[in-house]
């Protein structure tokens, strides 16, 4: 019974840093909490991309409460499976904070099209193109390895794909409307999710 709880604080942790304590945070330096809401019409790309977000990190909670109930069982059982999944999700917190505060000012949830935000190509900024979402996936995977049944699979499997969605429909078409050469420039040279990897 300890790996779904573990699992279920860690998520608080997440939550309550990444988002709760990093939006206060943005709302005490710039008067707004960084959430900007999902893009686009309903059933459109976009709007799919940010509710399967919202989806898989619920996800993240149902899996590990699905366990505790015993409705679900982990695929594997391995101690050893339980303290890298505790380590690799910690990890994820620490570098989705670093990379958060790397950002600064320009931080925010969704995209805003009438708004223009720096682009920081600065810090971890200057290795990879998102390196929060990779810290997220980073803590994502860490969760299912310590609950590694087949719901936070499934979970995992949305957060990846709908960070790919958000990342290529959403946001880097619209950071190249509004940086134009400067995001183009960003693009060749900076991996998109790993360092060397999706340069255009």
């Amino acid at each position: 019974m300890i790996a779904p709880v573990l699992a279920l604080t860690l998520f608080v942790v997440f939550a309550a840093l990444g988002f709760g304590w990093r939006s206060w945070q943005q709302r005490r330096r710039t008067g707004s909490t960084g959430f900007k809401g999902i893009s686009g019409t309903p059933l459109s790309a976009e709007w799919l991309a940010g509710v399967g977000f919202i989806a898989a990190m619920a996800t993240a909670v149902v899996a590990p409460t699905l366990q505790l109930a015993g409705l679900v069982r982990p695929l594997v059982e391995s101690s050893a499976l339980l303290v890298a999944g505790v380590v690799i999700a910690v990890a994820g917190i620490a570098a989705t904070l670093y990379a958060q505060v790397d950002m600064g000012e320009s931080w925010r949830i969704g995209v805003d099209a009438s708004e223009t935000t720096t682009l920081v190509r600065r810090g971890v900024f200057g290795v990879v193109r998102n390196p929060i979402f990779t810290a997220m996936l980073v803590f994502g995977f860490g969760l299912m390895l310590i609950t590694p049944n087949a719901v936070a699979v499934a979970g995992f499997l949305l957060l990846l794909a709908t960070i790919e969605a958000q990342v290529r429909i959403v946001e880097e078409p619209y950071l190249l409307t509004t940086h134009g050469e400067d995001y183009r420039d960003y693009l060749a040279t900076v991996g998109r999710f790993v360092p060397g990897v999706g340069r255009r």
